[in-house]
């Protein structure tokens, strides 16, 4: 009689798992049903740039991609993305999502004289040092450690087209899993358009295989590209583009967090969650904590 005891409670205690995962799933459904995708062009910053919806993608605007990024992946506020793009076959709270969000920099005009003369590898060990003394201040502050790998994909300067494109690989604390860095920038007349991939080191192959795509979906409007730049009234930018690949080595901007999407979730729908789908989402709460405030640069490494 004991053991048949043990085994009803066994077996409420899984049904009551598998319901509240049920409901948790339900919940993450509901949100993702409530966001309105586009397709087609779209028009980005009254009139400054358009982007065509590439195959493959879905276009979230502006007001839903801020809510997404600081209310469902636990964020700091910045109201400077201008949208993003995400894979058609992925949801925002898929475990696998990945996605570019988009914003414009009004740094000015950037010269590119630099761009065949930058020893990168030299450039990277300048920046982990940089890594490593910020990383210290942070560890004192409370902060977790933040390492720089190196190149997840080395960068690269499209000469022609005035592209230029990176990615880095950063290991946060004692995470299992490294968070990839991808920049992608498109020089302006005033500023640089940033796409920035915002996945983790697992997604690598996807996002590299669909940079092409990425790039070729967004232009300036006529007026705004860096063939259009005026000496006489236009305002040159401080940055090269070895400074815009250096940058400052932890600002926010680009260093959004995937791992902490589910919070806002959990503490809504599944507050005291147990059992197994608990331990996964705790196993989530330090792995990857948004880069500190006092960063605030928009142009970003």
């Amino acid at each position: 009689m004991k053991q048949l005891y043990i085994f009803l409670a066994l077996l409420v205690c899984a049904f009551s798992s598998s319901a509240q995962t049920d409901s948790l799933q339900l919940q993450i459904q509901e949100i993702e049903n409530s966001l309105s995708y586009q397709y087609g062009e779209i028009a980005l910053g009254d009139g400054l740039a358009k982007i065509t919806v590439p195959e493959g993608f879905k276009y979230l605007d502006a007001e839903q991609s801020e809510y997404v990024l600081t209310e469902l992946w636990g964020n700091p506020a910045s109201g400077t993305t201008m949208g993003m793009l995400v894979p058609q076959d992925k949801g925002v709270l898929d475990d696998d999502v990945w996605v570019f969000d988009i914003e414009f920099d009004e740094i000015g005009y950037v010269e590119d004289k630099d761009a065949g003369d930058i020893d990168y590898t030299e450039l990277l060990a300048s920046m982990q040092e940089d890594m490593l003394a910020v990383s210290r201040e942070r560890m004192a502050n409370g902060y977790e450690e933040i390492q720089l790998i190196g190149w997840a994909s080395d960068p690269y300067y499209d000469q022609e087209s005035k592209i230029l494109h990176w990615a880095k690989e950063l290991k946060f604390g004692e995470s299992e899993t490294n968070t990839l860095n991808y920049n992608v920038r498109i020089l302006g007349r005033r500023g640089v358009l940033m796409l920035n991939a915002i996945a983790n080191m697992e997604s690598l192959p996807a996002v590299k295989q669909n940079i092409p795509l990425i790039i070729s979906s967004v232009a300036f409007e006529q007026g705004h590209s860096y063939f259009d730049f005026n000496p006489d009234i236009d305002e040159v930018a401080s940055w090269t583009i070895g400074g815009l690949v250096a940058g400052k080595v932890l600002t926010k901007v680009g260093f959004f967090a995937l791992i902490l999407k589910f919070w806002k979730v959990i503490a809504v729908a599944v507050v005291g969650l147990g059992g197994a789908l608990w331990k996964r989402l705790r196993g989530r709460k330090e792995e990857d904590v948004p880069v500190a405030e006092e960063e605030q640069e928009k142009v970003v490494s």
